[in-house]
């Protein structure tokens, strides 16, 4: 069994691997600056020496969605320049989001300048694109939920997958030979995201009017055309319809 490390082991994806690599049998560290046995802070490169120090294997999860700073691209140079010194990693494994080079949205241009970086980093790198998660689009509805139409993009079309299943393939990819880019994953269905937040909203005991807006910009503009989209890999089998109806009987 390897030695792994887990960046943003404590978040929603990098939880579920977790918990999927030790179930098989390997040592995991899970990084965060608040971990009682491996504290780091990934912006400035603290405690990551002792965190990696005989790792095989590092799963990159950790991400920072909010803002439009450099967090990304500095927290990656941090942890590529702390693989090296360790000497002992063989696999950078990576979570990146399918259409980060097609949509010219702020965090997916991060995404990209990380995957860019871990690719001329001289390491084993390992990059998995995947199709927006389920969770996504039910924190979407929530949040716009709280007025009293739903204001949800028009002409979004969506390719949800559950989070679980990304997770399950990430673990599988947490292994020392490192292998490239691989193939996108997707989910198992593309509907618009009003339907969806429609479906969801439904499932979970609200009868609420969803109201579709259009947007501007040239990322508005990319969603639409459905650069963010992988419909040669729909390779996801929960649909989203059964996602939310799992949290409907949740509630």
């Amino acid at each position: 069994m390897s030695t792994i490390v887990v960046t943003g082991g404590t978040g929603t994806l990098g939880s579920l691997v977790t918990e999927r690599l030790r179930a098989a049998g390997h040592e995991v560290r899970v990084l965060s600056r608040h971990a009682p046995d491996h504290p780091v802070d990934l912006q400035d490169g603290t405690g990551l020496d002792a965190a990696l120090a005989g790792a095989e294997v590092v799963v990159h999860c950790a991400s920072n969605t909010r803002g439009a700073g450099k967090g990304d691209d500095v927290a990656a140079g941090h942890l590529i320049e702390a693989a090296r010194r360790a000497r002992t990693v063989r696999n950078l494994v990576y979570i990146s989001i399918v259409g980060v080079d097609v949509v010219p949205l702020g965090y997916y241009r991060r995404k990209l300048r990380v995957e860019r970086l871990l690719e001329a980093s001289g390491l084993g790198v390992t990059v998995l694109r995947t199709t927006q998660f389920h969770d996504l689009v039910a924190m979407v509805t929530d949040a716009a939920a709280k007025l009293p139409v739903v204001p949800i993009p028009k002409d979004v079309p969506v390719q949800p997958i559950a989070v679980g299943e990304v997770a399950a393939r990430m673990a599988e990819l947490a292994v020392p030979t490192p292998s490239g880019r691989v193939p996108d994953m997707g989910g198992p269905e593309i509907h618009s995201l009003p339907d969806l937040a429609r479906t969801y909203l439904s499932a979970t005991g609200r009868h609420r009017r969803v109201l579709p807006v259009p947007l501007a910009g040239k990322a508005y503009a990319g969603f639409r055309r459905g650069g963010h989209l992988t419909p040669s890999h729909a390779v996801g089998t929960e649909t989203f319809a059964q996602f939310a109806a799992g949290r409907g009987r949740g509630r």
